[in-house]
């Protein structure tokens, strides 16, 4: 048996853009310009089913802990 098996992949290196893309078409890349946002995190959390039912609205949720 051969040690090669298998398909061989004939796509383009993921650092390269379709040719249907120019670069200049893109516009200039602005280093920074979502940091603040990045900065200030999430606070996205998963509730069990149960749980979601007894706090169906994010203000019932804000009313709970701060009580």
């Amino acid at each position: 048996m051969s040690a090669k098996s298998g398909k061989t992949s004939k796509a383009p290196p993921l650092d390269t853009l379709r040719a249907e893309y120019q670069r200049k078409d893109l516009g200039p890349g602005v280093r920074g310009k979502y940091l603040k946002q990045h900065a200030q995190g999430t606070n996205l959390v998963l509730l069990q089913p149960e749980v979601a039912k007894v706090f169906p609205t994010p203000a019932a949720v804000n009313e709970a802990s701060l009580g």
